[in-house]
C-alpha cells in the first residue's frame, strides 16, 4: 500500500511538472489560443485528478466502507458522474466560444496520462533493475 501511495503522490507533483512545461512551451511557441488551451485543459484534468484522489482518500478507507458498506461506494460513483459531466460541460464551452484551439485543448487533457505514463515507466525501470541486480 505504500508503493502505491508513493506512486501516487509522484503522479500528484509530476501533473503539475508537466503542465508548467506544456503550459510554458505552448506560450513560447504557439499562438494564444492553442496555449490556453494547454494550460486550461492541462488545469481541468489535474483539478479533477486531484479532487478524485481526494475523493477516494477520504470515502474508501477500510472503516468506512466496513461501517456503510454500499453507500459510500455510490457517493463515489455519484460525485465522479457529476465531476464528469461538469468537465464536459466547461469543455464544450471552452471550444463552443473559440476560447481555446481544440488541438491545445486536447494536448492540456493529456497532462495525467503523461504523468502515469512517466510513473508507469519508472516502476517497470525500478522493477527489473532490482530483479537483474
Amino acid at each position: 500500500m505504500q508503493d502505491l501511495q508513493k506512486i501516487v503522490n509522484f503522479v500528484t507533483k509530476t501533473n503539475w511538472l508537466v503542465l508548467l512545461v506544456a503550459g510554458s512551451a505552448g506560450l513560447m511557441m504557439a499562438p494564444v489560443k492553442f496555449a490556453m488551451g494547454i494550460i486550461l485543459g492541462g488545469l481541468i484534468v489535474v483539478i479533477n485528478f486531484h479532487f478524485l484522489k481526494n475523493t477516494l482518500k477520504n470515502r474508501l478507507n477500510s472503516d468506512a466502507v466496513l461501517a456503510k458498506g454500499r453507500s459510500i461506494v455510490s457517493n463515489v460513483l455519484i460525485r465522479y458522474c457529476i465531476r464528469f459531466v461538469a468537465t464536459g460541460v466547461i469543455i464544450a464551452l471552452l471550444i463552443s466560444k473559440h476560447i481555446v484551439h481544440p488541438l491545445g485543448l486536447v494536448i492540456g487533457l493529456s497532462v495525467v496520462v503523461a504523468s502515469i505514463f512517466l510513473a508507469t515507466a519508472l516502476e517497470l525501470k525500478r522493477i527489473f533493475f532490482k530483479e537483474a541486480v
